[in-house]
């Protein structure tokens, strides 16, 4: 009788994700005959492999890997087996897996991990590099700065003042070489040519100048404790030329400031501008415009007191500018001077044993007091020029 059964039982459907694949047979071996035909024995290799797969238990076949290309639809939605599926022989395998030894480490280098793998480096771009402007020829170490600064030009041109300049550039109402200049600070060629815009010249044919016949009493720069400034007797009350010249306004009072100094304790002609041109006229370091005082005086006049007055004599260590000093009568002189310092009139005096009672200015250039009366004010005419 024969022991191979006509139906052998069909192997339960594996759950693990993949398909089994059966060798194929050599050549001249015969293919397994279907599961119905019973007239065909099994072949001995067909006969073992169907032997295993009944005798191989189910947990068995759940610990092969699966193959990932053949893994079926129901596997990847079931997800990975529980562990209570898992074959007792393959968790006595995994936990007979050696341990590593835990004794104190060797001497030596530490152990090397796996650094993190640097970064490629990013590919420098070429630099971009602006064409050269035309190189300077270097300044010596010290040197002064090559020009002279622009309002410094334009107040010795006497075209306005260094204060007046400066807000002229600001406003870019000046032109060098017929460029507009309106940065502070530009240093240009002394002999470059210099015009203003036609803003500039109205603004400055506005500027008013005032004549001032100033009381004893009064200061005529900054204001001192118990006095008042000269520019405090300005105003529409006191004006003298009032029936033929303009009328006073307050703007008249912007930036107006003495162009000169007239003691406390002495009265005269004043003025008073707001224009820098005539303020640097009157008392640059180079003005060339002469004043005239009448100086009442007593005491006892040097032999050569007046000789020294008209020149010879210093004040705090520098020589005084000449001057023209003579008697109009006993006991007043006459003053000529091109220059104003402190208190000058009156240290000259000093030093040659006399003393002032009596100050009075009465011409500044070709400008005289006139009959100007005393505390009032006029504008400059246009006829006049100092």
């Amino acid at each position: 009788m024969s022991s191979i059964r006509k139906n052998p039982p069909q192997p339960m459907p594996s759950r693990i994700a993949g398909t089994l694949k059966v060798k194929k047979p050599a050549a001249g071996e015969s293919e397994v005959p279907p599961a119905g035909d019973a007239a065909a024995p099994a072949p001995a290799p067909a006969r073992a492999r169907a032997r295993d797969e009944k005798s191989r238990p189910a947990d068995r076949k759940e610990d092969r890997p699966a193959a990932p290309a053949g893994r079926s639809r129901q596997a990847r939605e079931e997800g990975p087996a529980p562990a209570s599926r898992r074959s007792p022989r393959s968790e006595e395998a995994r936990s007979a897996k050696p341990e590593r030894p835990r004794g104190p480490k060797p001497a030596g280098k530490p152990p090397v991990r796996d650094a993190a793998r640097p970064a490629p480096a990013a590919k420098a771009r070429p630099v971009e590099r602006a064409e050269p402007s035309p190189a300077r020829a270097p300044r010596p170490e010290g040197a002064p700065p090559e020009g002279v600064r622009l309002s410094k030009v334009m107040a010795e041109r006497g075209i306005c003042s260094r204060r007046e300049a400066d807000e002229l550039i600001e406003r870019g109402w000046v032109f060098v070489d017929g460029k507009r200049v309106s940065e502070l600070g530009v240093r240009i060629d002394p002999a470059a040519s210099i015009t203003l815009a036609p803003e500039a010249k109205r603004e400055q044919a506005q500027r008013v100048t005032i004549l001032l016949h100033k009381p004893v009493g009064y200061v005529s720069g900054q204001p001192e404790p118990g006095y008042e400034p000269a520019v405090s007797l300005i105003g529409a009350d006191n004006q003298f030329d009032r029936d033929s010249a303009q009328r006073f306004h307050p703007s008249n009072l912007k930036n107006l400031a003495p162009a000169g100094r007239l003691d406390i304790d002495s009265t005269g002609l004043l003025v008073l501008t707001q224009d820098g041109r005539i303020a640097r006229q009157l008392i640059g370091d180079d003005s060339q415009i002469d004043k005239e005082y009448l100086v009442r005086v007593e005491g006892s006049l040097l032999p050569d007191g007046l000789a020294l007055l008209n020149e010879g004599l210093e004040l705090d260590g520098r020589r005084l500018r000449p001057a023209k000093v003579e008697w109009l009568n006993d006991d007043q002189l006459r003053f000529v001077l091109r220059e104003g310092r402190k208190r000058q009139i009156r240290r000259m005096c000093e030093l040659v044993g006399l003393k002032v009672t009596g100050l009075k200015r009465v011409r500044i250039g070709r400008v005289k007091l006139g009959d100007l009366p005393l505390g009032q004010w006029r504008y400059l005419r246009d006829d006049e020029a100092f």
